[in-house]
């Protein structure tokens, strides 16, 4: 007898855990009984199992696009090493390899597979979604649909074609309170989810993606055991050690804004006497990979590197996130910044601002207007977001009252009660 196992049963056997944590209930109840889901969900809340754990409890085959070969791998090595059988197709893969992937998942040998946007609309993959089984297409990082968010990817707008597609395919539901799979005709069932959104993001995701009344969930930016700070020191070599020094034996991130300052920072940083390592895109995958394997397991005390590091990154304990230059936006702040303290302990997110720093924001978003993938009217908005939200987060670095509330005022949420855990309320000064 085939015995069909709850989504409790998932979560013991395959994640290690006994209950829930905030929302990811809801959200995968209402992915069991067929509904449309937008999930916005900070750093560390879990997104990933509120797809997950439906994939394992539907009959066919759940598709996760993902913007990131380096976060694909990751996914699919975390699910192998759980015992759920998984796969990814990229760019990474040869012609043999895909090939070899497609033909193992028509045989129902995975129940999750990572595919990169652009992947999606090529004639073999298409060909190859029509046939299988799909019961589930899970969008991760959604907010990369939106021309207004931090990291717009027009081939996200192609999702919903794709999705189109399937439309006549047979879609396995399965109502969560009910242990019976129940088989309806349509498209399959689509999950959208993010850590950081805007209301206006939110809306073009729903859009974009063509989401049927999706059940909406954001839930909430406010994280109270992390303390933010923005330093404005003459001298950020002396702050940085002061911070560090402060800091020593626990174990953090030193983000920098370009390579170059990844490469003398984490130099620097080696001469204080800190195990540090180096992480960005221009060292070959052998050593990111190194580097950063000795980061999760303890090996480097810190790591200095640019925004190329950390999604996807599962550490718990990373007491301090340290920014040695100011983002762009307060999308990337607070999805960097929030992955310290992962495991609810105190941790520190601090910000070194310089007004160079508005220099360096102002060229690479320059940078962005050459992309040859958008038109001039997509470049265009592109621009004026693009300057809208420098000037947000360059508002967060120099105001002296509670930047806390002021975050959360950016991302449509207000503060309950008071902060007293942020620069600003605490009226703290950097002597460098």
């Amino acid at each position: 007898m085939t015995v069909i196992m709850t989504k409790y049963d998932v979560l013991r056997q395959y994640f290690g855990y006994t209950a829930f944590r905030n929302a990811q209930e809801t959200l995968i109840d209402a992915l069991l009984s067929g509904r449309d889901v937008l999930g916005v969900m900070p750093t560390g809340a879990g997104k990933s199992v509120c797809y997950q754990v439906p994939a394992m409890m539907m009959s066919g085959i759940t598709i996760v696009v993902s913007p990131l070969i380096s976060l694909m791998k990751d996914q699919v090595a975390q699910l192998k090493n759980a015992g759920i059988p998984a796969a990814y197709i990229n760019s990474s893969l040869t012609p043999a390899q895909y090939r070899e992937v497609l033909r193992r998942a028509e045989l129902g040998r995975y129940k999750i597979i990572y595919v990169a946007p652009e992947r999606l609309m090529t004639d073999v993959f298409t060909e190859f979604a029509q046939r299988a089984e799909v019961s589930l297409l899970a969008v991760d990082e959604a907010h990369c649909v939106s021309q207004w968010g931090q990291d717009f990817r027009p081939s996200y707008l192609k999702i919903a074609g794709f999705i189109s597609t399937l439309g006549d395919q047979q879609m396995p539901r399965m109502h969560s309170t009910e242990n019976k799979q129940i088989k309806t005709r349509g498209r399959p069932v689509v999950g959208a989810f993010t850590a950081t959104a805007t209301a206006v993001v939110k809306k073009d995701i729903v859009r974009y993606l063509g989401l049927n009344n999706p059940l909406n969930l954001t839930t909430g930016f406010d994280r109270p055991n992390l303390y933010f700070g923005v330093a404005r020191p003459k001298d950020k070599t002396g702050c940085l050690y002061e911070l560090l020094e402060k800091r020593r034996g626990q174990c953090g991130i030193v983000y920098c804004s370009t390579r170059k300052t990844v490469e003398a920072v984490c130099l620097t940083i080696q001469r204080f006497g800190f195990t540090a390592m180096r992480y960005h895109a221009g060292l070959d995958d052998a050593e990111r990979r190194a580097n950063q394997d000795d980061f999760i397991s303890g090996k480097a005390d810190v790591v200095v590197a640019t925004n190329a590091f950390g999604m996807g990154i599962d550490k718990p304990n990373v007491r301090f996130v340290i920014h040695y230059n100011m983002p762009k936006n307060m999308e990337s702040y607070y999805q960097e910044a929030g992955r310290a303290g992962r495991d609810g302990n105190p941790s520190d997110c601090i910000l070194l601002f310089s007004k160079d720093d508005i220099k360096t924001a102002e060229f690479f978003n320059r940078s962005s207007e050459k992309n040859e993938e958008l038109s001039e009217r997509e470049r265009r908005i592109a621009r004026r977001r693009d300057d809208e939200s420098l000037e947000k987060m360059t508002r967060y670095c120099e105001i002296n009252s509670c930047i806390r509330s002021y975050m959360l005022r950016y991302f449509g949420e207000k503060m309950k009660g008071k902060c007293r855990n942020c620069s600003g309320c605490r009226k703290v000064r950097y002597v460098n």
